[in-house]
């Protein structure tokens, strides 16, 4: 099966503002602007384990302009009918019941976020809602030059670029395609836009850009941004090729720590993944987010929302709960608010891998990271 063209935008969300659903979601939107909240409650979110869950990771699209080799598989997959998806309406208000519940961070995702339509209006109303501190945004840059400055207006505060490579050559293989040159022409709008500080995310893919680490961390030197190397994650139809393909942590340290000498780690505590280091003397720094060898479940906070509407409870387990279907069904804001809160109170204390089971149900491209 050849591979699905790569698209620029999404197929434009269905607006079927006459019908008994879209009626009833408006209504729900209406309750919830005059039920008084005015911001998150003393307690936070808490799942069975006592972990406060402060962020939400929004999927806003299946879709991507490119084909990375660690988030879709050769051959493609279905993509969902834009009826299928969350439409701007639904994601507010179930951005609004999780700031309710204590959520304060919002980070929006895909697919490729920037390919969907209407995005810097959808960051305004998210940047609204009382309560949401953060609002960030994860792309693959390719069409940020032109969106930096608007989302910036409308109130995205901060933004993670992909970025796998420095070699033009070396990123077409990975992307499939891509262009570099409109990634970095999209890394400097965001830093002229104010997006700061710019993190940059690199998965490292043994046989593709195992020795890129060195030139990427090489950014920090004169550039106050964070460059981060990920452990590439076995999900899905990728799985099999993932699980061959992780370079771990320490080998990728020990690369650095050749070229650069003996890295200085920074106290940046917190619920960030990453742990974070600087090269002697560089202007930024270096994050290091382990999830097959260093594990960080203790200490996540988050939750995600799939771009069909499925609340997922961890990155790396298959368990969801659908908040769409009921939300379509006709429930009531408080029963969304309750469902909510008992998924996320149901949240398992660590990631599939430990255990040595890999997700299947989705490749990384449906949930978003």
């Amino acid at each position: 099966m050849p591979l699905p063209a790569p698209v620029t935008t999404a197929t434009r969300p269905c607006t079927l503002t006459s019908s008994p659903a879209i009626r009833h979601l408006r209504r729900l939107a209406a309750e919830s602007l005059y039920n008084g909240f005015d911001g998150p409650p003393e307690a936070a979110l808490l799942d069975q384990y006592g972990r406060p869950i402060r962020d939400l990771r929004i999927s806003l699209t299946d879709r991507c302009n490119l084909r990375c080799v660690y988030c879709m598989p050769a051959e493609g997959i279905r993509f969902r009918p834009a009826a299928e998806l969350l439409q701007d309406h639904e994601i507010l208000l179930l951005t609004r019941i999780a700031a309710e519940l204590g959520v304060q961070k919002v980070r929006l995702t895909g697919g490729e976020p920037t390919v969907r339509p209407g995005l810097v209006e959808l960051v305004r109303g998210i940047a609204a809602i009382p309560g949401i501190e953060d609002v960030a945004l994860t792309t693959n840059g390719v069409l940020l030059a032109d969106l930096a400055r608007p989302l910036a207006e409308a109130g995205l505060r901060r933004v993670n670029v992909s970025l796998d490579t420095l070699d033009p050559e070396q990123f077409r293989r990975i992307t499939r395609g891509g262009r570099l040159q409109d990634v970095l022409d999209g890394i400097r709008a965001a830093e002229e836009a104010g997006l700061r500080p710019v993190k940059l995310n690199t998965v490292v893919v043994r046989g593709f850009n195992e020795e890129a680490v060195v030139p990427l961390a090489a950014l920090t030197l004169d550039r106050p941004w964070e460059v981060r190397f990920i452990e590439m994650m076995p999900f899905g139809e990728v799985a099999d090729f993932a699980e061959g393909s992780v370079v771990r942590t320490e080998e990728t340290v020990r690369r650095l720590e050749d070229a650069f000498g003996p890295l200085e780690p920074l106290d940046l505590s917190g619920d960030d993944p990453a742990r974070t280091y600087r090269i002697r003397g560089a202007a930024g720094t270096l994050g290091f987010i382990s999830p097959i060898s260093q594990p960080f479940c203790a200490k996540c906070g988050r939750l995600r929302l799939t771009a069909d509407g499925k609340l997922r409870l961890c990155l790396l387990r298959d368990d969801e709960e659908d908040l769409l279907a009921p939300l379509r069904a006709g429930a009531s804001y408080e029963e969304l608010r309750e469902i909510f809160r008992a998924a996320a109170y149901r949240r398992p204390f660590g990631h599939a891998l430990a255990e040595r089971l890999i997700p299947r149900q989705r490749v990384m491209i449906q949930i978003g990271g």
